[in-house]
């Protein structure tokens, strides 16, 4: 089903803003244009304006009260969970900091995901896993792009946890990994990820072996993270 022209231009206009607030353009505590400003200036409707406002207060970049105006909110407040705010932020000012952060998010999440697929993957979960890793191995060739299949393989594994919670964060460890995978590559001089490694944790997770397969996701884990200090702290 096609979107309306409406939502198109809420979609546009919300992105713009963000990227807009996220890049400093309108900084903490200063107020935005008001509704009727941003109708003019981007030419949409006074709907599609109100409706992008709205968006944006849901995450958590603005307030937007009578009398008060719309005001653009510290960056405590931002939910760094949506992925459209992570997005803005990552192609916006990605630093290292906030890549190790995430990758520390990861150390805390992906070496259990892996634990549980190992117990709770069904036979379908576990092609999707190799399926992946496969890809790796064509990307390595030129067959493939490096970058899909790395978080292909990485995201099969949260969905194969068994578990909704750590499922639901695929989105959120997907658009975060097409910026940090990028720079730790970059860092190592290789265009991809080591597919041997990607492999261990593959056959780990196929033998049922949860011990095992947390270990192997830790290890490439600990490597990014070094990676990234070493870089910090040089």
């Amino acid at each position: 089903m096609r979107s309306s022209p409406k939502h198109n231009l809420t979609h546009q206009l919300t992105h713009n803003l963000g990227m807009s607030i996220v890049k400093g353009d309108y900084p903490v505590g200063s107020g935005l244009p008001s509704e009727a400003e941003l109708c003019l200036q981007y030419d949409v409707s006074r709907s599609a304006t109100r409706e992008a406002v709205k968006m944006l207060s849901a995450k958590g970049l603005i307030s937007s009260r009578p009398k008060q105006g719309i005001l653009v909110l510290p960056e405590s407040t931002w939910n760094m969970f949506d992925t459209d705010v992570l997005s803005w932020i990552l192609n916006s000012k990605p630093s290292l900091t906030l890549l190790k952060e995430f990758t520390q998010v990861r150390a805390a999440i992906e070496p259990e995901a892996a634990a549980l697929a190992s117990l709770n993957a069904t036979d379908e979960q576990i092609g999707e896993i190799e399926k992946a890793l496969n890809r790796m191995a064509d990307a390595d060739k030129g067959l493939d792009d490096p970058l899909d299949a790395d978080i292909a393989f990485h995201t099969a594994i949260l969905l194969a946890s068994g578990n909704r919670f750590i499922a639901q964060l695929t989105d959120f460890i997907g658009t975060a990994l097409r910026v940090s995978i990028r720079y730790t590559n970059r860092i190592k001089g290789v265009p991809g990820a080591d597919v041997q490694k990607h492999a261990d944790i593959f056959n780990t997770i196929k033998s049922r072996n949860p011990e095992l397969a947390r270990d192997c996701v830790s290890t490439i884990l600990d490597e990014a993270l070094a990676l990234i200090d070493s870089q910090l702290n040089p």
